[in-house]
């Protein structure tokens, strides 16, 4: 053809250089997994891991809860050399715990020490989802109970932050037992006139929920956090009725009264200090004497 005459074919394919496939880097933007908006991460962090076009409150570890809440360089780690172990021989368990550890950068699905909120002292236990979906096995359950006695023993009240998915299927009928175990104790940790705060977060739920989360003097959570005992399909399975669309979402909690406050995380350290400053005006006077 006579057009092909006039255009002129190159003798070489091009490539692309690496400069022209450059976009953005990984980790620069988020996008939010509720109204999709995209933002900076460091915009992101600024406010507290919460979207500010919608408030969808981004899940948090531990460290970055610690690092948001207490004063800087107040924290004082508990039984950090405390680790599970592997009782029923669980098939690829202590596998599957060396992952999290190199995921998390933790030994177990909860932090605890002590530290303080605007100068008031506290216990504190803080799970963190990233380590096996923050469920509850023995070593949780042990360092929870631990936390709450020296909480007793140091007459400090004491705030739990539960994220978890329940009991650690992997340990059977000794994840259960933790259950037990920690509500017992903050029995005794109530009749000595201990102040206990639970923080449900994203997600709370089956055994957790069922024992210590459930058994604060304030039962606090974060907006739109899934806090229940059972799956939505099985409940509904069972009673074959169709649940609400914000069914066991924290707003359904407070409205039915199961909650004392659904608190935003922008307002988190400035509702505690503001309950810690209430109750330690008392001074030892909260505590029973022996």
């Amino acid at each position: 053809m006579l057009k092909d005459f006039f255009i002129k074919k190159k003798k070489y394919a091009t490539v692309p250089s690496t400069k022209s496939k450059i976009g953005v880097p990984e980790g620069i933007m988020k996008k939010c997994p509720s109204c999709k908006k995209i933002m900076y991460a460091k915009e992101l962090q600024k406010y507290l891991y919460v979207c500010q076009s919608c408030g969808y409150h981004y899940p948090v570890s531990a460290f970055e809860r610690i690092e948001m809440l207490l004063d800087p360089e107040s924290f004082i780690p508990f039984d950090q050399d405390l680790v599970s172990k592997n009782p029923l021989d669980f098939p690829n368990y202590l596998e599957k715990l060396e992952k999290d550890k190199e995921k998390s950068g933790l030994n177990e699905a909860v932090v605890t020490g002590k530290g303080k909120i605007e100068g008031y002292e506290t216990a504190l236990a803080i799970m963190d989802s990233n380590f096996r979906m923050g469920s509850m096995g023995s070593v949780v359950g042990e360092k929870i109970t631990r936390a709450i006695e020296y909480a007793m023993d140091h007459r400090l009240p004491i705030i739990i932050f539960s994220a978890s998915g329940g009991a650690r299927m992997q340990e059977g009928i000794l994840s259960l037992m933790q259950m037990a175990k920690t509500s017992a104790v903050l029995k005794q940790f109530s009749l000595a006139g201990g102040l206990f705060i639970s923080y449900m977060t994203h997600p709370t739920t089956g055994g957790v929920t069922a024992s210590f989360a459930s058994l604060g003097d304030y039962n606090f959570a974060e907006p739109g956090a899934l806090i229940g005992f059972a799956g939505r399909r099985i409940i509904e399975q069972t009673i074959r009725e169709e649940l609400p669309d914000d069914f066991q979402k924290a707003e359904f909690l407070l409205e039915h009264g199961q909650l004392d406050k659904v608190i935003p995380r922008s307002k988190m350290k400035e509702t505690l200090a503001t309950v810690l400053s209430i109750h330690t005006k008392g001074g030892d006077e909260q505590w029973h004497r022996d």
